[in-house]
């Protein structure tokens, strides 16, 4: 058998964390056994739905890098299928036109309140003649479920999982005005796009005993089902707002790389031992639905942070400046010095060991970037007292001298200097930091003087000295 899967997510907000990981798990299956990876929008909902929404869900996937086989497909343009198939049973008597009105279905909802149980539909138009219908209501269609028994799912995840018929009621399936409820979409879509996996939020498990009972009632068999746990903050509760859950879309503005985020989503619910760093190609190899836990996951964003920063010392220099050059421009108001691009280049290896996120790494590369003079910050400020800048006259006049202008030999003219002078290097070297970077933090800054070249690191001290 060929596995099909699908994404099916609604259009009414952003790609949030859960949704992320389920196309994940889904593409990864997908591939891992050689099918296909179907995307579809379920926008039935138009009063919900949005191009705003569909257009983020798609960037979302993009840049996660989890490409959808075939054309992404829209669930509302098959409404006339979806009626199609309702009017099949309701012809076959699997179905039947309800005629209840809405002062009925609020009356059956109070009773079940104050009864203390869930509202069930009563099934008294079940075997009613529709010519006692009521005139002015317009009928839907609502499935003839069995009442006796039980549905039962062997979940690839949860296990066996059975419910009482009888707890099920009778579900409308094509609603008065001829648009199809989203358990009659579902179905019928998963069938004709020949979905053999629907792999999918532990939230959605309650949906499944009806689906189950639609394709049994259509004489179709129903996909395998796996019901991945939740992602819960922290704390232990369900992942909300509270918890700064946002979509995927902020996470790649936070400055986070698409493979550290996959990554970290595999390892929310899924394990392949002490594995941690698992990178897509090992993913793919090694993902089934065997090693998916029971058990919700804790979202941490600090893990992701620490693991982004792994990927970001892996990722190539090309790629990283290419990355965060927008972010320093954004950074910088488009002020970029001449050469910024080929000094950032250069100057990567050092940088990246130092940050963990592309908004982290922008800030720092900023060093390389800036038109002079440079500003500096207030603890720059600080470090530069006269007797600072004093050391900095009498390190440039040595520096200009200098044949070769590499870390090593910007070292030792420093180090021959703080001796001459009876001092320590860092004496020399933090005045330098201050003045050639504006910071007080950065990578070694021999190895950024080397990077920034000989006039523009004299340019820098000039200035200051000059100030």
């Amino acid at each position: 058998m060929s596995v099909v899967t699908r994404f099916a997510p609604s259009p009414t907000g952003y790609l949030h964390i859960g949704g992320a990981r389920t196309a994940l798990y889904n593409w990864l299956f997908t591939r891992h056994h050689g099918g296909k990876f179907l995307l579809r929008i379920e926008d039935t909902d138009r009063a919900r739905s949005t191009k705003e929404a569909v257009d983020a869900i798609l960037a979302g996937l993009t840049w996660l890098e989890l490409p959808w086989d075939g054309d992404a497909i829209s669930q509302f343009s098959r409404v006339s299928r979806h009626a199609e198939a309702a009017r099949r049973l309701l012809a076959e008597g699997k179905a039947y036109l309800c005629y209840c009105t809405p002062e009925e279905l609020a009356e059956m909802r109070e009773r079940a309140k104050r009864e203390g149980r869930p509202m069930r539909y009563d099934g008294r138009w079940r075997d009613r003649n529709p010519k006692d219908a009521p005139a002015g209501v317009k009928p839907v269609i609502r499935l003839k479920a069995a009442q006796t028994g039980e549905t039962v799912v062997n979940d690839l995840v949860q296990g066996e999982v059975k419910v009482a018929n009888e707890q099920l009621d009778d579900m409308v399936l094509l609603r008065g005005d001829g648009t199809p409820t989203y358990m009659l979409a579902v179905v019928v879509d998963d069938r004709d796009m020949a979905i053999t996996h629907v792999i999918r939020g532990q939230d959605h498990f309650t949906n499944t005993f009806r689906q189950v009972q639609l394709y049994r009632a259509f004489g179709w068999e129903p996909p395998a089902f796996a019901h991945i746990p939740l992602i819960h903050g922290p704390d232990g509760a369900k992942l909300s707002k509270r918890h700064g859950a946002l979509g995927v879309e902020a996470y790649r503005e936070m400055g986070f790389l698409p493979e550290a985020m996959r990554n970290y989503l595999l390892r929310l619910g899924w394990a392949h031992g002490d594995e941690e760093i698992i990178e897509t190609e090992q993913a793919i190899k090694w993902f089934d639905l065997a090693q998916v836990g029971r058990s919700p996951a804790r979202f941490d964003v600090a893990k992701l942070t620490n693991l982004n920063g792994h990927y970001m010392r892996i990722a190539s220099d090309e790629r990283l400046t290419q990355v965060v050059l927008p972010r320093i421009a954004a950074l910088l108001q488009g002020n970029l010095a001449q050469g910024a691009e080929f000094r950032i280049k250069k100057g990567m290896a050092g940088l990246k060991e130092r940050a963990k996120t592309l908004a982290e790494l922008a800030e720092s590369a900023t060093i390389y970037a800036r038109p002079r003079p440079i500003a500096l910050n207030p603890k720059a400020k600080e470090v530069l007292t006269a007797d600072a800048r004093l050391k900095l006259k009498g390190s440039r006049e040595r520096f200009q001298g200098l044949g070769t202008w590499t870390r090593t030999a910007l070292e030792g003219e420093a180090r021959a200097f703080a001796d001459a002078s009876s001092l320590k290097l860092a004496e020399i070297a933090q005045p330098l930091r201050a003045a050639v970077t504006g910071s007080t933090v950065s990578p070694g800054i021999f190895e950024v003087m080397e990077i920034l070249g000989h006039e523009e690191t004299l340019g820098r001290l000039a200035d200051v000295l000059d100030s």
